[in-house]
């Protein structure tokens, strides 16, 4: 993964596996660690990224990004991690912990806007939230990260589906309304660079990169957020 010298790098991951993901359970804010086959994504990961230049890391709160960031760093000793408030995955409010089929029996009309129109909804119950609260959170987050990164530095940042999308909708210059047409697949990397500096406009290498799971597609969970 060449690049120009001096530019900053963000290596941007979605956790991996968990037994929501692949149950599609919507685990938002629950704390679920990784299953099995997240552990070992996240091990195809570090290898990846063995021989990757990261100088920081940063992830959220929750166990299944930061056992996916620690897998990473077992190549990288040294390198400090970080948790950063604004990487956690959406607040489902009252979805968390339902399977779709669930929702569907409770909320069928606001699960039918979600699926359509994910930007007009607010998620039901305490701790939920929108698309744009994730956005605006996480949109933050990304750049107070970027920019302290000096020339040549990079960065691992590993979060979350919702999170995720919404950075990349705002690097591609898309809307809230688009969340759905970025596909973030679990233990999959994302890499942007920063060639003109991190005021400047940033480049996205590669987007969702998972052939190191086993197939050029993306083959892993669907799951729920």
């Amino acid at each position: 993964m060449a690049r120009p010298v001096g530019c900053q790098r963000v290596l941007l991951l979605r956790h991996g596996e968990t037994d929501w993901n692949r149950d599609g359970r919507f685990q938002g804010q629950i704390d679920i660690p990784l299953n099995g086959r997240g552990r070992g994504q996240s091990t195809a990961t570090a290898e990846l990224l063995r021989e990757t230049r990261i100088d920081r890391a940063y992830t959220s709160a929750l166990a299944r990004p930061r056992q996916t960031a620690e897998a990473v760093l077992k190549h990288h000793p040294g390198v400090p991690l970080a948790t950063v408030r604004g990487l956690i995955e959406i607040g489902h409010g009252d979805w968390e912990g339902c399977l779709e089929s669930d929702i569907a029996a409770s909320w069928p009309e606001l699960l039918a806007r979600w699926r359509s129109q994910p930007h007009t909804v607010a998620m039901p119950g305490e701790g939920g939230e929108t698309v744009q609260q994730v956005w605006d959170r996480s949109v933050k987050a990304l750049g107070s990260i970027a920019a302290g990164l000096a020339p040549g530095e990079a960065a691992l940042v590993v979060a979350h589906d919702a999170v995720n999308k919404t950075i990349l909708c705002d690097l591609l210059g898309l809307t809230a309304a688009d969340i759905w047409v970025v596909k973030q697949g679990n233990g999959g990397v994302t890499v942007i660079d920063y060639p003109e500096g991190v005021e400047g406009q940033p480049v996205i290498r590669c987007l969702n990169l998972t052939a190191h799971q086993g197939g050029v597609l993306d083959g892993t969970a669907a799951g729920a957020l």
